[in-house]
């Protein structure tokens, strides 16, 4: 029965990368980059500059603060474990492909976290909240789509993602001599005690912090988040320097594999394209309805501020962190293979031919960091839809339930195998693109008049302030009224 499972979601998942995905992904990224003018080259100096605006409550959530939970959730394991089982198993050219869904990626990063805060929920505290769900609801009239919606967020991030991010992290334990003599037979079945330990352990230290409440979440990974993501960064700038020569080279071998057509449609299940295309979605999550819930919390004048920081979390996790890892592993000298598909054999390998023994221990401590703050950020996303499932604030018991069955699916991922918690992972995420995608497209003109609204408050030399009547959407919105 389990291969039977096994098959079904992996061929489901085919079947979404090769014909849905790939063209709707690519199709409304390029319409947004058309629409929005090129925003992300653009504006991109401007985002730099709004994400360090202070917000004038200090109860409210800042837009550092929305951008450091909505990174949370991108950067994650799949930066480092994904990226390299991409360039494992469909070569140098899987870089170029996630590059480009990052590029056209933006704009729609840029619209969905627009409309987020334009269609905002007001809380009793004066705060704000809202999602894909809500700006369904409120520009649709569909509260059915929205809670469908919701249903599939909390499917992905709280199981396909965390269990996900769970099985990375362990995995790493792979290269260590005590991993290969923790096997054990329990009634009749082999298992490894290493990572019952190990996904017991870091299910505890989730459960540590979620019981604490959303607060705390934000708190965490705002201190975690720029640490990690310079820390990594910076040891791929040595890898890099250290063997400066073979830079050239990687990145002729990246363009060249990028267009070797003949290779892709021979196996497109295992090229380039497809996985470039399903790790760079996974990484960024541009386009599938996650950011947007973050970007809804933040206390900003203008909700194309927003947008706009949300487009710079996309460049950070791809253009920045996936680049730093597929740079870090192919100018070590090592060269991909598919016999190393899970990723983290290859990005150990670069690491120990670099730095010797210390460069495994690096990786599993970047790995820990990377997990643990991806899992943190994907359950603040999923205790907003909660709530918008059950229509009300839950109180403290109900949400600590679904806290405690989170914390399960953690540990429950750990034991997993490769294909199939990678194929459950892409499966879900890929159903929420699939609701997301079209409904931005039909509500993207709201956004882009936010943004001709903001761009002319900037030419008029203001700080842009955002009033809904100013795009035709008077007392339709809970704030900017």
């Amino acid at each position: 029965m389990y291969e039977a499972f096994s098959g079904l979601i992996n061929t489901i998942s085919t079947f979404m990368y090769s014909y849905l995905l790939i063209i709707l992904l690519l199709a409304v990224g390029l319409y947004f980059t058309l629409r929005t003018k090129l925003i992300q080259l653009r504006l991109l100096g401007e985002s730099v500059r709004v994400v360090g605006e202070k917000s004038n409550d200090r109860n409210a959530v800042s837009a550092f603060e929305a951008l450091m939970v909505s990174t949370a959730s991108r950067v994650g394991t799949g930066n480092i474990v994904g990226v390299a089982s991409a360039i494992c198993i469909g070569g140098y050219g899987a870089v170029f492909w996630m590059w480009l869904i990052a590029i056209v990626g933006g704009a729609t990063a840029f619209v969905e976290s627009t409309l987020a805060q334009i269609y905002k929920k007001r809380d009793p505290n004066g705060g704000s909240y809202g999602g894909p769900s809500y700006y369904i609801q409120a520009a649709l009239k569909s509260r059915g789509l929205g809670v469908v919606f919701a249903v599939a967020l909390i499917a992905t991030y709280a199981g396909g993602f965390n269990m996900l991010a769970s099985f990375n992290l362990i995995t790493t334990m792979k290269g260590y001599a005590f991993y290969q003599k923790a096997m054990v037979t329990i009634m009749g079945r082999e298992m490894n005690l290493a990572t019952v330990i190990g996904g017991a352990i870091l299910a505890i230290l989730v459960a540590v912090c979620i019981l604490g409440g959303g607060k705390r979440l934000v708190k965490v990974t705002g201190v975690l988040v720029p640490v990690m993501g310079v820390l990594y960064i910076l040891m791929a700038l040595v890898v890099m320097v250290m063997n400066l020569e073979l830079l050239p080279s990687v990145l002729v071998k990246i363009f060249q594999s990028a267009f070797d057509f003949k290779a892709i449609f021979s196996a497109f299940a295992v090229s380039a394209v497809m996985q470039g295309v399903k790790r760079g979605l996974f990484s960024n999550e541009a386009g599938v309805g996650s950011a947007p819930n973050a970007a809804a919390a933040a206390n900003v004048s203008h909700p194309v501020k927003q947008g706009l920081v949300q487009m710079l979390s996309v460049f950070i996790d791809t253009i920045l962190v996936c680049t730093a890892t597929a740079m870090m592993c192919l100018c070590s000298g090592v060269a991909p293979d598919i016999s190393m598909e899970d990723g983290i054999s290859y990005v150990q390998a670069s690491m120990s031919s670099v730095f010797g023994v210390v460069g495994p221990y690096f990786i599993t401590v970047a790995m820990l960091l990377f997990a643990f703050t991806t899992l943190l950020g994907n359950l603040f996303y999923c205790e907003g839809c909660l709530n918008y499932v059950a229509g009300r604030t839950l109180e403290k018991k109900p949400m600590n339930v679904f806290r405690i069955c989170a914390v399960v699916a953690i540990f429950l991922g750990a034991q997993l195998e490769f294909g199939l918690v990678w194929a459950i992972a892409d499966v879900l995420m890929g159903i929420m693109a699939l609701i997301n995608l079209p409904v931005i497209v039909i509500l993207g003109s709201t956004a882009l008049k936010a943004l001709d609204d903001y761009v002319l408050q900037k030419k008029a030399g203001k700080n842009p302030v955002f009033k809904a009547a100013s795009i035709g959407l008077k007392d339709q919105t809970d704030f900017w009224n």
